[in-house]
């Protein structure tokens, strides 16, 4: 398979991982933004894809979203998702990716063990905090929130989205160890 069509591939399957995802139930908070197994996707796009790969698996997801494509965790999709709530997160979504892609690509992945941890830490920087940093700002600036409400509002995701970071550094490890060959990070 010629380097295009895997990358094709790979996009279109990460896009599909990330609505697959979806079809797990959302736990709805009262700050309008749900709980979802969705940012995972975003980790291990990163992790596994690298930088660029991950942004388009991103893109090509919200684009989809943005069409009308229910893939949202709760069946969500639309334009009007963009304009809720959470729209600060799913607007973080890619630069997560991306930030995640970058960090992945920068620390060691020689070995499994090495490769769980750069992942972890990866995840961590990009799939967490800068999600939730995108996610705030939508929460001033969509939610009407102070500043201060919008951070202690974000703070009730961190402990899931570290289970994410601990979930896709053993995904990572896994991959590592059965294809040694894989290029986590790009």
């Amino acid at each position: 398979m010629n380097t295009s069509s895997l990358s094709i591939a790979l996009v279109s399957l990460f896009a599909a991982l990330i609505a697959v995802f979806g079809l797990i139930p959302k736990i709805d908070l009262p700050l309008g933004v749900p709980i979802t197994l969705q940012t995972l996707g975003v980790m291990l796009a990163g992790c596994m894809l690298g930088p660029k790969r991950a942004l388009q698996a991103l893109v090509l997801f919200l684009a989809a979203v943005a069409i009308g494509l229910p893939l949202l965790s709760g069946g969500r999709g639309g334009v009007g998702v963009f304009f809720s709530p959470a729209s600060g997160y799913l607007i973080g979504w890619p630069v997560g990716a991306f930030v995640t892609g970058m960090v992945m690509h920068m620390l060691p992945r020689a070995t499994p063990r090495a490769a769980a941890i750069s992942a972890f830490i990866a995840s961590a920087v990009g799939g967490l905090l800068v999600v939730h940093v995108f996610g705030v700002v939508g929460l001033v600036n969509i939610a009407n929130l102070s500043w201060e409400q919008a951070i202690m509002g974000t703070l009730v995701f961190v402990p899931g989205d570290l289970i994410k970071c601990l979930l896709c550094a053993t995904v990572v490890h896994t991959v590592a160890r059965g294809l040694p060959d894989w290029r986590f990070g790009g």
